[in-house]
């Protein structure tokens, strides 16, 4: 697993920006680079969600501390995340694999094994792909096509001042497995859907302050978060190392668990009731209209950075 916490560099996020702005509007693309997925209008009405991710050897897993099974679980399960970011149902997917020379087959069989498990979970069907080998480690990449439910997905920017900033699980010390062995939030988020007015959602993938920004640059507001009322993974709470369970919490990233912004009644309701099986939501912080990232710690409220892993090329 990588580490999660460089904030030196923003090569992936200037990378997109530089993608967006040459990119040019399509009638067809009703959403383009920038959030979750991307949304594509379907012939028949509707709208289709595509995701893709890619999974490197030696950056995101390393042999043997993780059995190939487990890689391509992943493969899939990063995908559905994505998926569920946007409160959409999955449908299909592919996948590429890039396989070293030596014990390759065996390798390609481990990983259609653990793709194939999560995508039966999830009624995904795993339709083809492609295979190479190469003098390389491993690579896999999958793509996966999604469909948006009759509300329409719920993207980054919609997020509003005033709005209440709620989480569907603790944060923090996926490197002691969950990274490897999550539940992506798909169920969860169309039942989400259903009870309340999603305003903007995204999943914790790269850190809960680092995930909250990208909310915040795409709604153009600003948000804070409340030290005491972030739920913390008894992960986060056993690592013994230079930072807080605190810190671990708002950088760590690869929870996947959702962070989305509904108004301050619907979260009221939400808390009061918690009527997604299997889930705590908790109230973690509010949009606000002033620019940046801010975290109250014992009534002080301080500045935030971004912190969270950042992809840097």
């Amino acid at each position: 697993m990588q580490v999660r916490y460089n904030t030196s560099s923003m090569g992936e996020l200037e990378y997109i920006n530089w993608l967006r702005q040459r990119t040019p509007a399509d009638p067809r693309v009703l959403l383009g680079p920038g959030d979750d997925t991307a949304v594509i209008r379907a012939p028949a009405g509707g709208s289709w969600l595509v995701t893709t991710d890619m999974l490197l050897e030696g950056s995101h897993f390393r042999f043997p501390q993780v059995d190939a099974k487990q890689v391509g679980r992943k493969a899939m399960a990063v995908n559905l995340s994505d998926i569920a970011a946007m409160a959409g149902k999955p449908v299909a997917a592919v996948a590429s694999v890039g396989l070293p020379r030596s014990g390759g087959q065996t390798l390609a069989e481990a990983l259609y094994l653990g793709m194939r498990e999560l995508a039966d979970a999830f009624d995904t069907a795993l339709v083809g792909g492609d295979t190479n080998s190469w003098d390389g480690p491993l690579v896999i990449s999958v793509t996966l096509f999604g469909e948006a439910t009759g509300r329409g997905p719920v993207t980054r920017a919609g997020a509003k001042p005033g709005d209440w900033l709620l989480v569907t699980g603790p944060l923090g010390g996926s490197i002691q497995g969950k990274h490897l062995d999550f539940a992506p939030r798909v169920r969860e988020a169309l039942a989400l859907h259903q009870l309340a007015d999603l305003h903007a959602m995204i999943d914790i993938s790269d850190g809960l302050a680092a995930d909250l920004k990208h909310i915040c640059d795409e709604s153009r507001c600003g948000a804070v978060l409340h030290a005491e009322a972030i739920p913390l993974s008894s992960a986060a709470r056993q690592i013994r190392d230079d930072r807080s369970p605190l810190e671990h919490a708002l950088g760590d990233g690869e929870d996947f668990e959702l962070l989305f912004a509904v108004s301050p009644d619907e979260g009221r309701k939400l808390l009061q009731t918690q009527p997604v099986h299997g889930i705590a939501l908790t109230h973690v912080g509010e949009c606000i209209a002033q620019p940046g990232l801010f975290l109250e710690d014992g009534g002080k409220r301080s500045a935030l950075k971004p912190m969270g892993y950042v992809h840097s090329f």
